[in-house]
């Protein structure tokens, strides 16, 4: 079974061939509903939504495009949204998503934030919090394993994986240096790669 990489394609055809959304107000919904639904975690959830339901994006292209959203400076999350929007619709589109992915939990966080400021000190708050993190912790877990098989023919990615876990989970270094340091090797072995 020999199948055709998906960068292979020019990025237009790519597009052209996938499914994606009718308008900008879908765009603008379709990111509202992830930011509803993953109060705390959106990544796992955008993963499931633009590429298992709607197919807006391949597995491996969510992969690229949550890389460099990583690297870039703000949430992850807004990042990946801009960059979604821009393919479709340009600037409209960016900006639609990234307000999708604000509107709704702009609202929510300020209401959160009054009520927390007058019960942050009752023990049923405090638990509720700590669960949230274990759900939160435990969703990010569950879809990087998800998507690890996209980086089954990538040997040097498996490496640099475990050395990111190593400096940042095991050792106290900082995640600047963690990501300085997988960074840049993994920036430079991609492009040894491409010249070879």
């Amino acid at each position: 079974d020999v199948r055709t990489p998906v960068c292979v394609l020019p990025p237009a055809a790519r597009i052209a061939s996938m499914a994606q959304p009718d308008s900008v107000r879908a765009l603008f919904f379709t990111f509202n509903s992830l930011a509803l639904r993953g109060f705390g975690g959106v990544l796992p959830w955008a993963q499931h939504v633009l590429v298992d339901e709607r197919g807006w994006l391949e597995r491996d292209e969510f992969v690229e495009l949550l890389s460099l959203a990583q690297v870039l400076p703000g949430p992850n999350i807004c990042n990946l949204a801009l960059m979604v929007g821009d393919r479709f619709f340009g600037l409209r589109g960016a900006l639609a998503a990234l307000g999708g992915m604000l509107a709704a939990p702009l609202v929510i966080v300020l209401s959160l934030a009054i009520l927390y400021s007058r019960f942050a000190d009752l023990p049923i708050v405090v638990a509720a919090l700590r669960g949230m993190g274990a759900v939160s912790a435990g969703l990010i877990l569950a879809m990087a394993l998800k998507l690890l098989p996209t980086q089954r023919s990538n040997r040097p990615g498996w490496l640099f994986v475990a050395a990111a876990f190593v400096m940042v989970g095991l050792l106290p270094w900082p995640i600047l240096w963690g990501m300085l340091g997988v960074g840049l090797a993994s920036v430079g072995t991609a492009r040894w790669r491409q010249v070879r």
